[in-house]
């Protein structure tokens, strides 16, 4: 994997950390100022969290894959 390559996923990575930290911190504020009258947005927002989540391990793992094989 050339250099840009390697820059490119190392983007994508940041890039789904900061949406999955966004996705916590509403998931955050449901849960400390929004509960109990707002439980009906708990699933809602919690698979929305589960994705982001997991699409940035999605990403680290490609990225720490091509880094080993550089």
């Amino acid at each position: 994997m050339n250099p840009e390559e390697l820059k490119k996923l190392e983007k994508e990575v940041k890039k789904n950390k900061r949406l999955a930290n966004e996705q916590a911190s509403v998931l955050h504020d449901l849960i400390e100022d929004r509960l109990p009258d707002a439980y009906g947005e708990i699933m809602g927002i919690a698979q929305a969290t589960y994705d982001a989540c997991k699409a940035w391990d999605e990403a680290n793992q490609k990225l720490i894959a091509a880094q080993a094989a550089a």
